[in-house]
């Protein structure tokens, strides 16, 4: 267990010392089977300053590590607060399994290509929604596919870049946030506009994102012509 918390550190870009050395680190693991033992060790550390991790000791842990799903420059941490290690790797497991290998890749691609998709698109919101359409799911770049880094160069061209405006309308089932559908989340997430019932609550419309603009529904416009610009959503509040 010692030795993969060392291959973590390092892996970090952490150097690892000795426990005669702790004055010169900032975090202490402790990786030692006896309860009373690793206490006592572990309190010796805190007093010296150190933010210490006691391996499957969660109610002596400063903080906690989660488990690692890496497509660098891609990484996810799943972390569950120190309540099951285990479940956390299963859970990075799984992933490991759907994100595609080249993943990195493409995140690489497209930091490289900042200048290029400001050139192709000079106008912040339609960058955006260009990417957002690019990127979503069956888009050309869709992060799922392994083959997306491929079609970068042409996309960053002009193919697959047309960004029509989209409308779509929903119902909500309830006003309750937790009860929102995966579609109608994704949805959400991607809309630029939101045209929605006066009681539709607070807590759905915070979904959203922070900068889509959001109306009441007597104020969309009554001219298909007038319609916005992206992706526009129409919320409608559960039926009576």
């Amino acid at each position: 267990m010692a030795e993969a918390k060392r291959r973590l550190i390092e892996r970090a870009g952490g150097i690892p010392v000795s426990e005669a050395e702790a004055h010169h680190a900032h975090l202490a693991f402790v990786a030692i089977e006896g309860e009373a033992r690793a206490t006592r060790i572990a309190t010796g550390l805190k007093r010296a300053g150190l933010l210490v991790n006691v391996a499957d000791m969660p109610n002596l842990c400063d903080f906690t590590t989660p488990s690692i799903c890496d497509r660098d420059p891609v990484l996810i941490a799943i972390g569950t607060g120190g309540a099951s290690a285990g479940l956390a790797k299963h859970l990075r497991l799984r992933l490991e399994l759907l994100l595609p290998r080249q993943l990195g890749r493409l995140a690489s691609g497209l930091s490289d290509a900042r200048d290029a998709l400001r050139r192709r698109f000079p106008d912040g919101d339609a960058r955006r929604q260009a990417l957002d359409a690019a990127l979503g799911e069956g888009g050309t770049l869709d992060p799922f596919d392994d083959g997306a880094i491929d079609k970068l160069p042409a996309f960053l061209e002009g193919a697959g870049s047309e960004n029509r405006p989209e409308t779509f309308e929903i119902r909500l089932s309830s006003h309750d946030p937790e009860e929102l559908t995966l579609r109608q989340a994704r949805l959400l997430g991607r809309a630029d506009t939101i045209f929605h019932d006066d009681d539709v609550p607070a807590e759905i419309l915070a979904r959203a994102r922070a900068d889509a603009v959001r109306r009441p529904s007597g104020h969309r416009p009554t001219d298909p012509d007038d319609e916005p610009d992206g992706l526009t959503l129409i919320l409608r509040s559960p039926k009576s």
